[in-house]
């Protein structure tokens, strides 16, 4: 089982490695502001294979193109640990950074790439993709 959690230790979570559909860097504006990075590296998991408390707190936005995104953090430390679109109820969005071990995780993709910051540029050998992927 693939586990992780937030910094404190409050919100933990696990899913089966050979369940995750994808993973890949968002470089949209919330997602910088969410992370305080240049980017949210995600761990896209259907939502039946992903066991998780519900201690974490919710943070919810319009998305750029008219989605209802909700971002999941720990109330105590402030960690960001999930987010989920209320039109993709079936995938959740792990952060890879709140993995406790990410040494396997394989990047697959870019994407807001239109949005990414000169600082923390797309890494060009991946699909990259202007906005949203396809699922």
């Amino acid at each position: 089982m693939i586990k992780g959690g937030c910094l404190c230790g409050k919100i933990r979570y696990e899913f089966k490695q050979e369940d995750v559909i994808s993973a890949g860097n968002c470089h949209c504006k919330d997602c910088q502001k969410a992370t305080g990075s240049g980017k949210a590296t995600i761990v896209y998991i259907p939502s039946k294979s992903l066991k998780i408390n519900d201690d974490y707190k919710i943070y919810s936005v319009i998305g750029h193109e008219g989605s209802n995104v909700h971002r999941g953090f720990c109330p105590d430390c402030g960690s960001p640990i999930i987010s989920y679109v209320s039109e993709q109820p079936d995938i959740k969005f792990i952060k890879a950074g709140s993995l406790d071990d990410s040494s396997w995780l394989k990047i697959e993709s870019n994407f807001w790439s239109d949005t990414a910051n000169h600082w923390d540029p797309v890494d060009e050998k991946l699909p990259t993709f202007e906005k949203n992927p396809p699922l």
